[in-house]
């Protein structure tokens, strides 16, 4: 057992900080309160002076499928050869150690969700995983938690002699794979157990399947305004659940966006505006989003931010504006739940998994140090 005392523990739930123990035994979070009873074996980490917090959470990124220091040899977060590809699994692209991984560890990142990126109308899924641990296995929270699909200048850029060369186009391709994909879902219910009247197997028709059902979301790439209002129209003529990604217009329509109570997950930030649709980037977005009532993330997408940098992202949107609670929240229990994986992360919790982290001040400050990071009970090496 283990057993951090004597720290402010800032929890991601209750607002105000508290002076308790934390006690993990194995990979979970078995008590917190003060004073606790502790066996004669417990190794005791002395928090005094420090703050205690839940692992960082990205909810949208690539890391694993990109990698650190390499060409374009080694990047497998995009195909290029076929704009519909929902049948693709971010899983089976991610280099488990890949030392972006490791970096992100040592920050405190210590729970990332990653898939592919938006050169397709329909990506394939993401996963969630650990930053901690050797195989894919090893790292693994949950596969398939969502289907990405994308809006914008990237899908035209990168199919504009192909397939798509306007925003019509996308969302109508998307609108053809789901229609195709409720009829799919149809024939198959009607053929019940009957072998003989199924519809032929369809890998792509099968992947879009628990989008249908609403078992996972549609994860949509869209900074601009009209991107993120057709990602919203495509979902409600579908009847599918949604989540927003980038969202780097959401400003300008943030009361719209607080009637719907669609997570978001805002950024990347830290960058230029290289394209069209990045002209209205802000880091005031964060903030004005969570004080109209939207459920807000802010996230990397690393690698276009280095993973490690996400506390800062949430430091950066603090003070332009963002509540700290709220930014704690960015990037701690929000995209936890955005990515369905808040029964186990994002929050210091009995019977959460023992993710943590111990600073030697506030994480949103530029001159703060990592002081330990544990990762299902496991101390991360590495740290000074």
């Amino acid at each position: 057992m283990i057993c951090i005392k004597n720290g402010t523990v800032y929890d991601a739930i209750c607002e105000e900080p508290q002076r308790i123990d934390i006690l993990v035994d194995g990979t979970k979070i078995v008590a917190m309160g003060a004073n606790l009873e502790l066996p004669a074996e417990t190794e005791i980490i002395d928090a005094t002076g420090k703050e205690v917090y839940p692992g960082f959470v990205e909810a949208h990124g690539h890391i694993g499928l990109d990698g650190y220091g390499i060409g374009y040899e080694g990047r497998d977060y995009n195909e290029m050869n076929d704009i519909v590809s929902p049948q693709l699994r971010g899983i089976d692209g991610v280099k488990p150690m890949e030392p972006t991984f490791v970096q992100a560890a040592r920050a405190g990142v210590t729970c990332v969700c990653t898939g592919p990126g938006s050169a397709n109308v329909l990506g394939g899924t993401f996963t969630v995983l650990k930053t901690a641990g050797k195989t894919v296995e090893d790292k693994l929270v949950r596969d398939g938690v969502a289907m990405k699909c994308a809006f914008g200048e990237n899908p035209k850029r990168c199919y504009k002699d192909k397939k798509d060369s306007s925003r019509m186009t996308t969302a109508a391709i998307l609108r053809e794979q789901l229609f195709k994909a409720k009829e799919y879902l149809a024939k198959k219910e009607a053929a019940g157990e009957d072998l003989f009247k199924q519809p032929a197997f369809d890998m792509k028709m099968e992947a879009l399947l628990p989008v249908i059902r609403k078992e996972i979301p549609l994860k949509a790439h869209a900074h601009a305004v009209e991107d993120i209002l057709t990602a919203v129209r495509i979902a409600k003529e579908f009847d599918v659940n949604l989540t927003l990604e980038h969202v780097t217009e959401g400003h300008l329509i943030a009361q719209e966006l607080a009637a719907l109570n669609i997570p978001l997950a805002v950024g990347p930030t830290l960058t230029n505006a290289t394209k069209y649709e990045l002209r209205n980037k802000s880091w005031t977005t964060p903030g004005a989003l969570a004080a109209a009532g939207c459920h807000v993330s802010i996230i990397t997408d690393s690698p276009v931010i280095p993973q490690e940098y996400l506390p800062l992202c949430a430091g950066l949107a603090v003070k332009n504006g963002m509540d700290p609670f709220q930014a704690l929240q960015a990037i701690t229990i929000n995209p936890a739940r955005h990515a369905g994986v808040a029964d186990r992360v994002g929050s210091l919790e009995i019977g959460k998994d023992a993710d943590i982290v111990i600073t030697d001040g506030s994480p949103f400050e530029v001159s703060t140090n990592v002081a330990c990071v544990l990762i299902n009970g496991i101390r991360i090496d590495g740290i000074e």
